[in-house]
């Protein structure tokens, strides 16, 4: 038999709290117990289970394709002012061509992501010439440009394949491109708008990065300046 130590009331054994006060019940016989705090999170660790990359691809082109058929049936029956559902589309290819790597082919080669990369983004730029008046952008400027780019993407993963890699052949890659993306830019805008082909704003560039490649190519044909650089700039 225990009774409340506050309020005096008969308990049951089984009783935690008295039913009167609501004062807590202790049991003498198991202090050490009722000291020890309680644990908010179980003790043990658990994994959450990983998400497996071709269900999110499979959910991403439901999404897609829902996207774009439903936009071209919206635009043939209400909303037919213009071909506005062909740029929707256009958005979704090239969302789901970008991330077609990570979601079904994660061996895919770069060279082959990049090239299906660009073809999306000019079968992009081609959707959009229905919605203008004229198509001479597209094949005057925009398609050249993205071919272009693409190219040097490619070029530039063949180099980073060849060549050794280090921080300086690195830095040497990087600035190269920049300034043969520069230079075939402007003459690509320049022939677009009929005007001069003789380069001015890229060559500025063009020579910026000459200046820099020929350091970093003077520094890593010289161990000796090259070892003095990095203690200095801790590489």
């Amino acid at each position: 038999m225990s009774y409340c130590v506050n309020c005096g009331v008969e308990l049951h054994e089984s009783t935690t709290r008295c039913p009167l006060c609501n004062t807590r019940v202790i049991n003498p016989n198991n202090l050490k117990a009722m000291d020890e705090p309680s644990e908010p999170f179980p003790l043990k660790k658990g994994q959450v289970e990983t998400v497996n990359s071709r269900d999110v691809g499979i959910v991403t082109s439901v999404i897609c394709g829902a996207t774009a058929i439903t936009c071209i049936i919206l635009n043939l029956l209400v909303f037919q002012d213009s071909w506005w559902s062909l740029a929707v589309t256009g958005v979704c290819i090239m969302l789901w061509v970008f991330l077609l790597p990570l979601m079904f082919f994660k061996r895919m080669h770069p060279t082959v992501a990049f090239i299906l990369d660009g073809l999306s983004v000019v079968l992009f730029l081609f959707l959009l010439t229905f919605l203008t008046e004229s198509d001479v952008w597209f094949l005057g400027l925009g398609m050249p440009i993205v071919l272009y780019i693409t190219l040097l993407m490619v070029i530039e993963i063949v180099c980073v394949k060849v060549f050794p890699n280090s921080f300086l052949v690195t830095f040497i890659e990087i600035f190269s491109g920049i300034g043969i993306l520069c230079f075939g830019l402007e003459l690509l805008i320049n022939r677009y708008l009929s005007i001069s082909m003789v380069p001015k704003w890229s060559a500025v560039v063009m020579t910026v990065c000459v200046v820099l490649d020929v350091t970093f190519i003077t520094m890593l044909s010289s161990k000796r300046i090259r070892v003095a650089v990095r203690k200095r700039l801790h590489w």
